[in-house]
């Protein structure tokens, strides 16, 4: 039996900002329960939900030292769908409103959790093969492992894998403050190793020191060894490329299933779609004050509103696209004031065919995904992106720009050889963009028949865990 331990700084269901948060709460379910035993371990935030803190039960605390302090950890666990679950508890770090604050105060913070959650081992009587970090926040686990706890026998032979959710991210602060914080010598804060343009950075200790890196498809496990997408640590991704895959996400079959789906006015299936998926489409123009009309082109996007979405490509061409016949969009999400704006500018100026939603509901996500006719998602990059597969799960295509792990899910539409489950265009563009919604818009309209085969594709293309999680118990017995 092979144990892993998952480290990581959110989790559904007990705290969520991110995609990062429902990979590392769905993913452990799916693997061989035979033959491997998977672990989650987070911070207990303070802002957790009562529910979920109400369940917790303590198991142990011990004191630690943290670079010249002494703090208290204590540790909680609960088990859910027969996967453990460990809580580092100390209220002085894991305060506050929200699990993320100052990047100061967050790499601190996550000095602590990276160093606690090893320390917690021994005292729990669990030793893994292979701790499994994700994002930055865990970035100096792979390290500690080589450095700070290698002179005690229990940390000998753990293997470390870092998985990369987004390279945007990467935990940077002064080298000064980070060795006060963390205690580790001068010899670590060298080009080669922590420090990055003079100051030091978290995930590139991960990435310098794990075993294997894996970030969350393949094409972006190829664009970050690119100037353009490697955000500075390029160079460094070429370096360990040998070390380094891409194993796409998958989301939960079992929470985004349109045939049992509690959020949707009405379930269906890959079978009887044609007769029931449009009563859902109904009920939302109904709900959101739409032109209640089967003939709309009804487009959905469910999205942080920023830059990185490709919402500056939207914003150029918003105008033209309202202005053509038969289409309604329906907006959800929160981000950056300008895009806020626009869309609240635009659902005011085409009252009837445009709806803002300037908040964040499960609920309503769910009944655009699975009422919506398309679904557009045009980012600069993506390193996986999962509202693309929901979409796809739900029969509502994707339109989207082949970057990073919308190139790996989205097979666009050809019109002679009769395959593909979506819409996609190459260029950074916002009129190459426009003129792949208004070909998708004909397809929808002028080709009905054909419009329907790519939803039924789409519909059983399988973006499940079980696939995924399969490459990832071959990853893990290689090490």
């Amino acid at each position: 039996m092979k144990r892993v331990l998952f480290v990581a700084s959110e989790c559904v269901p007990f705290i969520k900002t991110g995609g990062l948060a429902d990979v590392v709460g769905s993913l452990p379910k799916y693997f061989n329960k035979e033959e491997f035993d998977v672990r989650v371990i987070l911070p207990k935030y303070v802002c957790m939900k009562e529910e979920w803190k109400e369940k917790l039960q303590y198991r142990t605390h011990f004191y630690m030292n943290l670079g010249w302090r002494t703090q208290y950890v204590g540790v909680l666990e609960l088990e859910l769908n027969g996967i453990i679950f460990y809580f580092i508890d100390n209220e002085f770090y894991f305060a506050g409103p929200q699990p993320y604050g100052q990047i100061f105060e967050d790499v601190e913070k996550f000095a602590f959790f990276s160093k606690a959650a090893l320390s917690a081992l021994p005292a729990l009587d669990f030793k893994p093969d292979i701790v499994h970090c994700h994002d930055w926040q865990t970035g100096l686990i792979p390290l500690f492992l080589k450095d700070r706890f290698s002179d005690n026998e229990f940390y000998w032979n753990i293997k470390s894998i870092m998985t990369i959710h987004n390279l945007k991210f990467q935990g940077i602060w002064d080298i000064k403050t980070i060795r006060d914080i963390t205690g580790l010598p001068a010899y670590y804060f060298t080009p080669d190793k922590l420090e990055y343009k003079k100051d030091a950075n978290y995930l590139k200790g991960g990435i310098v020191y794990a075993d294997a890196v894996t970030t969350v498809s393949r094409t972006y496990a190829e664009e970050i060894k690119m100037p353009f997408y490697g955000e500075g640590l390029d160079g460094l991704m070429r370096a360990r490329s040998n070390c380094l895959s891409g194993i796409v996400n998958g989301i939960d079959y079992e929470v985004y299933n349109p045939e049992t789906d509690a959020y949707i006015a009405h379930h269906y299936s890959a079978e009887n779609f044609r007769r029931e998926k449009i009563k859902n489409k109904r009920a939302l123009q109904e709900q959101l004050g739409l032109e209640r009309n089967d003939k709309k082109f009804l487009i959905g996007m469910v999205s942080r509103l920023t830059d990185q979405k490709g919402f500056d490509l939207i914003a150029y061409i918003m105008d033209e696209l309202c202005q053509d016949e038969n289409v309604e969009i329906v907006v959800l999400g929160t981000g950056e004031e300008r895009y806020e704006n626009m869309f609240r500018h635009f659902d005011w100026k085409y009252n009837s065919r445009v709806s803002a939603n300037i908040y964040y509901s499960e609920e309503l996500s769910h009944k655009i995904y699975a009422s919506c006719d398309a679904f557009l998602m045009p980012s600069l990059f993506e390193p996986c992106g999962l509202s693309q597969l929901m979409s796809l799960r739900y029969g509502t295509i994707p339109i989207v720009r082949e970057t990073g792990g919308l190139k790996d899910t989205v097979e666009p539409y050809n019109e002679y050889e009769g395959t593909g489950t979506g819409f996609s265009f190459a260029n950074y563009n916002a009129h190459e963009m426009l003129g792949t919604i208004r070909y998708a818009k004909w397809v929808f309209e002028e080709k009905k028949r054909d419009w329907n085969k790519i939803v039924e594709r789409a519909m059983r293309a399988d973006f499940s865990w079980d696939a995924s999680a399969r490459q990832y118990e071959d990853l893990y017995n290689n090490l």
